[in-house]
């Protein structure tokens, strides 16, 4: 139902009318105003459904009451975010932690054409490094671009393409032309094909400076690209140093340079921290997997309320 705002009780009432008409035994949130609205619902329903919150975000909560009385149940998408919850007075026994899925489909490299090189022009022996995100300067593009002056000193063939839109737009185009990258810096806009870009590049690189997990590595991976993030909030949880990419110092293009200049000239460590990306990917984050994680938690809540 449609929510007007966040004590809503026509929205109250809607819920109310669902989970009667629909015998619903499980409602599943993903922001505090609709765990808000449903929790109460839930409290003056007669069927008493076990509300579900998912956080998806690394940012501080601002209501504890939403989590502590409201959510019987809450599942995280990183155990980073798990740990914060516990740190902000949630009861450790409430939080579940489910990693996010990839589609497999169509995150696949067989599937999926790889023509940026030829569509941008770009010699096809030059290394391509990537990223796809937002446009927002928490996800770190300005930390890229500071690098790249330094990774061309070493490899002056290299080519950085950004997929994505966003309120940081103008001021990365400005930078751009500050540095006199114009030549080496293609923004590709917003773009539907994530697997097409992605399996077009050498490397993916987001230096972000705040991630809950962060999906993109998770694509790339599945693509067979080795990685390089920052080491902040639950990036680590995908990245391990050396094996499937780098992790960096947050805010430091000098560490970040330094890691992209060393995967880039060793064509042999890359692909195979590419290959066990893949293999990591297609084991741990898969939509089977996610599902089977919320599955057996709903089974388990269903149980509980069975007495």
């Amino acid at each position: 139902c449609r929510m007007r705002k966040s004590y809503d009780l026509f929205a109250i009432w809607n819920i109310l009318k669902v989970v009667r008409k629909e015998n619903i035994d499980i409602i599943n949130t993903h922001s505090g105003r609709d765990t808000l609205l449903a929790g109460i619902a839930g409290r003056l329903s007669s069927r008493r459904p076990v509300v579900v919150r998912t956080r998806h975000l690394a940012l501080p909560i601002t209501s504890k009451f939403t989590y502590n009385v409201l959510a019987h149940r809450i599942v995280t998408v990183s155990e980073y975010v798990r740990n914060y919850l516990v740190s902000a007075g949630v009861p450790a026994q409430k939080i579940t932690a489910v990693h996010t899925c990839v589609n497999l489909e169509r995150f696949d490299p067989g599937k999926t054409g790889s023509g940026l090189r030829k569509e941008l022009g770009i010699d096809p022996g030059a290394p391509v490094v990537g990223t796809v995100s937002i446009l927002r300067r928490k996800k770190g593009h300005h930390i890229l671009l500071d690098a790249i002056p330094d990774i061309l000193e070493k490899i002056p063939d290299a080519v950085f393409v950004f997929a994505g839109n966003g309120p940081q737009k103008e001021n990365i185009e400005n930078k751009i032309k500050e540095l006199g990258l114009e030549e080496k810096v293609f923004l590709l806009g917003l773009r539907n094909d994530i697997p097409y870009i992605l399996n077009s590049i050498d490397l993916f690189v987001l230096p972000t400076l705040q991630e809950a997990l962060g999906t993109s590595f998770v694509e790339a991976m599945a693509m067979g690209k080795p990685v390089i993030g920052a080491d902040v909030g639950g990036v680590g949880e995908l990245i391990k140093d050396g094996v499937n990419g780098y992790l960096v110092r947050p805010e430091d293009s000098d560490s970040l340079a330094d890691a992209v200049i060393r995967t880039l000239l060793d064509k042999d460590k890359a692909e195979t921290m590419g290959r066990q990306g893949m293999e990591m990917v297609r084991k741990d984050f898969t939509s089977e997997r996610m599902c089977r994680g919320m599955y057996d938690l709903y089974s388990s809540l269903l149980k509980e309320k069975a007495g």
